[in-house]
């Protein structure tokens, strides 16, 4: 039995506060700081950057890897990874577990489904060229990883916990040295990428509207948000926010019985099936919430359980640990040899991440086009928080319908982008294989989006008698 003054006792809390202090940090640098605060780089990404080069000048200096020292309780990095994987999930659920009564009519349920449709096609896209890229890489660098590039739909396109989940694959099955930091990186990219592209689209918004964007607009909290009607009281004998963390961790440790079983049924895709926590989290949720719906229609349960103001404080707070987290966790000298590989995936993606969503942004959704693009654009390189941001500067009470397509084209996405995900497990050992389904897929979802396009009705001719 430890003693309570050993490092092993508190190392994982010397970490989680050292990663809450770099969040506090940043945040007052992006208030005080006037380019930060017009970069729109989000302040867990700021954090994670801030640890990671405190991290690196003391590797530099020591030798040693600080967040593996004592005070860190001695495996600091892989328990940074730990939360980054958690996270993901955790978010996620909390988002899966929030209610909506809204219906929508058949336009809207159209435009819903084609965001879905694009962010996958944008996976899809990036992962086209990533793998393109890789694949010419491994010819000229001798023992490169080929199949690295298709990291590159992760980390933009769903942020750094996937990004890790992947990079951790390929490294621990492929033999991809670096594998899990190569990830990370292609994420913390992906999110200056969306600072940088985001501020150059408000800039020609700015001219083009002859209008101000405002930066840092706040968000303005109603009464009812906190506290519905029909809802379980805040402070009643047992706190509301603490259901909330109940609900969510019920349904993760669902989660974990459901991929452990899976994984006795399919041992040989274990660490695929654990790759996809995220997915798993996000059917389960669906389920107890489900559960809970049918509980009060049947009168059962005479109160409202979730809230999606508190569900979203929790998720937010989990997206934001995890950013910081999985940034703070590279390590600079497992990828340093990579680095003009990684610069020029990181400006592909940034550059066709930004004019396919444009170009569809124009085509589709012509009636708030710029405000579609912001928010795709800022998911598809970061994450949904991050085209909050972007959406928020332009459309800040979200009078538009692009924040809802947002949070309902996850199940499209989910649906079509589920098969790529098993690509990305065929890529290492087929990689032109897999190229070439990729790119038959792409058009496949093409095909889908710009259907009304393509297969125009002919209206029936009159003719006069």
């Amino acid at each position: 039995m430890g003693n309570f003054w050993e490092s092993d006792v508190w190392g994982t809390f010397s970490l989680i506060a050292v990663l809450l202090l770099s969040l506090l940090v940043a945040n007052g640098l992006k208030k005080t700081v006037g380019f930060l605060r017009a970069s729109l780089i989000p302040t867990s990404v700021l954090g994670g950057i801030i640890l990671l080069v405190i991290a690196s000048v003391y590797k530099g200096i020591t030798g040693v890897t600080l967040f593996n020292t004592a005070f860190f309780g001695g495996d600091g990095v892989w328990m940074l990874e730990k939360i980054t994987y958690h996270a993901l999930a955790l978010g996620f659920i909390a988002t899966a577990l929030k209610t909506s009564d809204k219906k929508f009519t058949k336009e809207r349920s159209k435009e819903v489904f084609n965001t879905g449709v694009t962010t996958v096609s944008t996976y899809l896209l990036q992962a086209i060229f990533g793998l393109g890229i890789t694949l010419i890489a491994s010819l000229i660098v001798s023992d490169f990883f080929s199949a690295a590039g298709v990291l590159l739909p992760f980390g933009y396109g769903q942020g750094t916990g996937q990004a890790l989940n992947y990079g951790t694959i390929y490294e621990t099955e492929h033999g991809f040295d670096g594998g899990a930091s190569f990830g990370l990186t292609v994420a913390a990219l992906g999110f200056l990428s969306a600072s940088i592209g985001g501020v150059i689209h408000l800039n020609l918004i700015k001219k083009k509207r002859k209008l101000s964007p405002s930066l840092g607009m706040e968000e303005n909290i109603e009464l009812d948000q906190v506290q519905g009607k029909e809802e379980i009281p805040m402070n009643g004998s047992m706190d509301k926010l603490t259901v909330q963390i109940a609900l969510i961790a019920v349904s993760y440790i669902l989660t974990y019985l459901l991929m452990y079983g899976l994984g006795l049924l399919l041992p040989g895709l274990k660490s695929v099936l654990f790759g996809f926590n995220f997915l798993f989290g996000v059917l389960i949720a669906t389920l107890v919430k489900t559960v809970l719906n049918l509980l009060k229609k049947k009168s059962v349960v005479k109160k409202q359980y979730t809230n999606n103001f508190l569900l979203d404080r929790v998720g937010n707070c989990c997206f934001d640990i995890m950013v910081v987290a999985g940034i703070a966790a590279i390590q600079i000298d497992l990828i340093k040899q990579y680095w003009a590989i990684l610069l020029i995936l990181g400006v592909v993606g940034l550059v066709i991440t930004y004019a396919y969503n444009l170009f569809v942004a124009k085509v589709l959704f012509k009636d708030y086009e710029d405000e579609q693009f912001l928010m795709m654009y800022g998911m598809l390189t970061g994450t949904a928080s991050t085209g909050i941001i972007l959406l928020r500067e332009l459309d800040g009470d979200f009078k538009t319908p692009a924040a809802d397509n947002l949070v309902y084209q996850n199940f499209p996405a989910i649906v079509f982008g589920f098969p790529m995900m098993l690509l990305a497990t065929l890529a290492p050992t087929q990689p032109i294989l897999t190229f070439g389904i990729l790119v038959a897929f792409f058009v496949v979802m093409n095909l889908i989006l710009f259907r009304s396009k393509i297969f125009k009705r002919k209206k029936p001719s009159t003719t006069e008698e």
